[in-house]
C-alpha cells in the first residue's frame, strides 16, 4: 500500500510504495493527487521504470499538458528541458509561468542528469505564507494586484548571467513575444479553497503603485513567503521525481553546482484562472 511520509508539518512528502510507468494504475496516480493537495509538493524516489513517456501520461491524469509559453522544444513540446549549459538555471523565487493569464496548475519534474554536488531545489508554501501574515497585512494583500511578465530583468540581480552567453542567448527566446497579465496578490485555491500569495519574480509591480512603493511591498510579501519556517529542501538523487502544486507554492533551484552539468525534465499541466477574494479573475494587462 502507498504512503505519504510528510517532510514537515505543512510543505513536503515522500511517496513510498509507488512506481511510475506508462501503466501506473489508476488507484496509485490518485493518491498521488490527494497528496499533493495536502502537502502541496511530492517526491518519488528510484523510479528505475520512469521513461518520458510515462512522465506526460502520469501529468495527464491532472490534465491537458500544456508546452512553454516561449521556450518549447519544437520536437518534443510537452517537454520543457532545463540544461544548465544552455540558460536553463532558476535560481530565483518564482512560481511558473504566471505571466499567463492561466499559469499552469502543477509541474512534474524529473531529474536526468544531476552534478555531483549542490544543484538542490527548495519549495516555499504559499498558503502558510498568507495564513501566517498579520491581520493588517492579510486584509492588504487581499485588496493588491500585481502585474506579471515573462520580461522581467534576470540578470540585473544574477551577475553570472552576464557572462554567459547560452543564458543570454536563453533569455532574449524567453522575451521574445512580451506577456503580461494581472493577478491578484491573494488566490483562492480552486479545489481546496485556501488563500496563497501569487507572487514571484515574474510579478514586476502592484497595479496602481509606483515602482518605488511596489517594491517595498513585494519585499515585505516575499520575505514572508520564503520563510525557512515556509520552505522545505531537496537534494536530487537518480530517478527522483517531483511533483507539486503550482497554486500553492514557490520554488528556486539553487546554482551552487558551477559548471558541472544539471539536466532536468519538466512537463506542466494547464490550469485555470487565478480567483481573487471578492471573486474578480485575473485579466491582461493594458499599459
Amino acid at each position: 500500500m502507498p504512503r505519504a511520509v510528510p517532510l514537515s508539518d505543512s510543505l513536503g512528502a515522500v511517496i513510498e510504495g509507488i512506481q511510475i510507468h506508462e501503466a501506473t494504475p489508476h488507484a496509485d496516480r490518485e493518491f498521488i493527487r490527494q497528496a499533493l493537495l495536502k502537502h502541496r509538493v511530492v517526491f518519488l524516489r528510484d523510479q528505475q521504470q520512469l521513461t518520458t513517456q510515462a512522465q506526460l501520461h502520469l501529468a495527464a491524469h491532472f490534465g491537458p499538458v500544456v508546452s512553454h509559453p516561449t521556450v518549447a522544444n519544437h520536437a518534443e513540446p510537452a517537454i520543457l528541458e532545463l540544461h544548465s549549459h544552455r540558460g536553463g538555471r532558476a535560481n530565483s523565487w518564482h512560481t511558473d509561468v504566471t505571466f499567463e493569464l492561466s499559469p499552469p496548475q502543477l509541474s512534474v519534474l524529473r531529474a536526468v542528469t544531476l552534478p555531483d554536488l549542490g544543484g538542490d531545489t527548495v519549495w516555499a508554501n504559499t498558503v502558510a505564507a498568507y495564513q501566517h501574515l498579520p491581520v493588517a497585512l492579510r486584509a492588504l494583500a487581499d485588496q493588491l494586484w500585481a502585474v506579471h511578465g515573462n520580461d522581467f530583468d534576470y540578470a540585473a540581480s544574477r551577475v553570472e548571467l552576464l557572462h554567459d552567453s547560452a543564458a543570454r542567448e536563453y533569455r532574449r527566446n524567453y522575451a521574445a513575444q512580451i506577456i503580461k497579465h494581472e493577478h491578484p496578490v491573494v488566490r483562492v485555491h480552486p479545489e481546496t479553497g485556501e488563500r496563497s500569495l501569487l507572487l514571484g519574480h515574474y510579478a514586476q509591480r502592484f497595479v496602481h503603485f509606483n515602482t518605488h512603493d511596489s517594491d517595498r511591498l513585494y519585499e515585505i510579501f516575499q520575505a514572508h513567503i520564503t520563510r525557512l519556517e515556509n520552505t522545505i529542501r531537496w537534494r536530487w538523487a537518480s530517478g527522483d521525481l517531483a511533483l507539486w502544486d503550482n497554486r500553492a507554492t514557490q520554488h528556486y533551484a539553487i546554482n551552487d553546482y558551477g559548471d558541472r552539468l544539471r539536466v532536468m525534465q519538466r512537463v506542466t499541466v494547464m490550469g485555470d484562472v487565478p480567483v481573487a477574494v471578492d471573486g474578480q479573475r485575473s485579466r491582461p494587462h493594458t499599459p
